[in-house]
């Protein structure tokens, strides 16, 4: 110690090593609960720095060589150095969201059963629908898990389109009728949905077969939907 207060001049390296030392002297204060001794410790090693920093006189920043690299490149090195004096740090880890339509599995089987719709196609027009977000409102007007309009919310007593009971009951009751209308032809039955039965109907579309053949004449939207809806089945089946 006494051969470094004596000199008059400090090599910019050691001062660069020293501060880099009360960086991590700093941030061990989080690696355990001994605030108070790290806290001195600090103090005791800032009085240092500091005097040693006061024997440098006009040294410039450029001899210190502190730059934006040499941060850099110190920063990249905390999580190692923190880990070397805290055995119990670990990495932040994401946590990764469940699936939309867990918390929604029971009332999406009660309806599946109710109507004899297959669930998964029922848990396909939700995730198309809606991303199974129950508050979802669209442009258009249509609200809820299956985005259901006024008028039909209303058809099928809907008090609360935005209740997740309420909402997946009517929806898969809807999409239980089109299918019987339309003889269990899946895409058809989703194209109505998506179009409404009265432009299906206006364009003498009645099998999967027919939809194929005239898909090109239904809004650009609901050819969209179709497939789309279809590939979320396959997926929510396997």
């Amino acid at each position: 110690m006494s051969n470094i207060t004596n000199t008059n001049s400090i090599d910019p390296r050691v001062l660069k090593e020293l501060l880099q030392l009360q960086t991590l002297s700093k941030l061990s204060l989080f690696s355990d609960n001994s605030s108070t001794s790290r806290t001195e410790d600090s103090n005791e090693f800032s009085e240092l720095l500091n005097t040693l920093m006061g024997q440098t006189g006009g040294t410039s920043t450029n001899e210190l060589n502190l730059d934006a690299n040499v941060l850099t490149q110190s920063l990249s090195k905390l999580p190692n150095e923190l880990g070397a004096m805290n055995k119990s740090y670990t990495p932040l880890q994401l946590v990764p969201e469940t699936s939309g339509g867990t918390q929604f599995e029971a009332l999406i089987g009660q309806a599946s059963q109710k109507y004899g719709v297959d669930a998964s196609l029922v848990k396909a027009v939700i995730q198309q629908e809606s991303s199974f977000n129950h508050r979802a409102v669209s442009s258009a007007g249509a609200k809820g898990l299956m985005q259901l309009m006024d008028g039909t919310s209303s058809g099928y007593g809907v008090t609360n389109p935005f209740d997740p009971q309420q909402n997946v009951d009517a929806g898969t009751h809807f999409l239980s009728g089109l299918l019987k209308k339309y003889n269990g032809n899946e895409g058809v039955a989703l194209a109505a949905y998506n179009a409404g039965p009265g432009r299906i109907d206006r364009l003498g579309i009645k099998t999967d077969q027919d939809l194929a053949k005239k898909l090109s004449f239904l809004p650009t939207e609901t050819q969209a939907y179709v497939s789309k809806v279809l590939e979320h089945r396959q997926n929510f089946s396997q």
